[in-house]
């Protein structure tokens, strides 16, 4: 039986494997830029499974014709050391589909007020 952790609990762990593999193939000090440019790449999807909690604000009306419904939801957690809150594009299903903006914090607390206040 395995145990569930938010990708929150465990992401120094997984950055760390990211680069001890990204340097065994490309070089030592390649490694940590690398990472980073692959979080960068893909920080939307890392943010929405980083969170902890969310809150759905509302719909996202799209300047495009998609004719899949998206909204907007607030998120809270905490990635790579830092807590952060984001507002993110999700589609019904619950992928994420972009970050439209994203706040760090030092403090858990200091996050949480930000959460609730926006």
């Amino acid at each position: 039986m395995g145990m569930f952790q938010p990708i929150s609990v465990a992401s120094d762990r997984v950055m760390a494997a990211l680069v001890s593999g990204l340097e065994i193939e490309f070089g030592h000090g390649a490694g940590e830029a690398l990472a980073h440019r692959f979080l960068e790449a893909e920080g939307s999807d890392f943010l929405w499974d980083a969170r902890e909690q969310e809150r759905w604000i509302g719909a996202y009306e799209s300047t495009d014709d998609d004719e899949i419904d998206l909204d907007r939801v607030r998120i809270f957690g905490r990635l790579l050391g830092r807590w952060f809150v984001a507002v993110m594009i999700v589609d019904g299903d619950g992928n994420a589909h972009g970050v439209m903006g994203k706040r760090e914090f030092g403090r858990r607390k200091q996050a949480l007020a930000a959460f609730a206040d926006a």
